[in-house]
């Protein structure tokens, strides 16, 4: 499966896919979301484990690529309601102590943390200073594991 591919994947995993970003921005409650949520090294390491059982998981649907092009459609209360009522996607979150809205808004957090703490600037980087912080400190141990978790339906 190309990169692209799998990229797309690992943001339909996180529910804010590329394009979407790029046509329509988050909206304000999404932003701050982001901006209110708390990185710390044990939830990193939990959204970046369940990052990367959900991609293999949806990546071996045979419907994966009709969910890729519906996600950007969906809200962000139905995507987390599509994830709780999806038995493998639930255990999924539990095994790693995460509710749907913490993985739905902290993989976002988390990414685009990371992505300051290299330098990104982009108008569509959303991340509190605090995160940036922490991303900043554990720049080294992350990145790999997440762009590990990125390239998880390669496998």
């Amino acid at each position: 499966m190309p990169r692209t591919t799998l990229l797309l994947v690992a943001l339909l995993v996180t529910c804010a896919p590329a394009p979407a970003w790029a046509q329509r921005g988050l909206t304000p409650e999404a932003q701050q979301a982001i901006m209110d949520y708390q990185l710390t090294l044990p939830r990193a390491e939990h959204l970046i484990t369940a990052l990367e059982a959900l991609t293999k998981y949806l990546v071996s649907l045979p419907d994966y690529q009709e969910r890729l092009r519906k996600a950007p459609t969906m809200t962000p209360a139905e995507r987390a309601a599509q994830m709780e009522k999806d038995p493998k996607t639930a255990a999924i979150l539990k095994d790693n102590n995460l509710t749907a809205r913490d993985y739905l808004v902290g993989v976002p957090a988390l990414r685009m943390a990371l992505m300051a703490a290299q330098g990104g600037t982009a108008p569509t980087i959303v991340a509190s200073p605090a995160n940036v912080a922490f991303a900043k400190a554990n720049l080294a141990q992350l990145k790999p594991k997440m762009d590990a978790a990125d390239g998880a339906g390669r496998r």
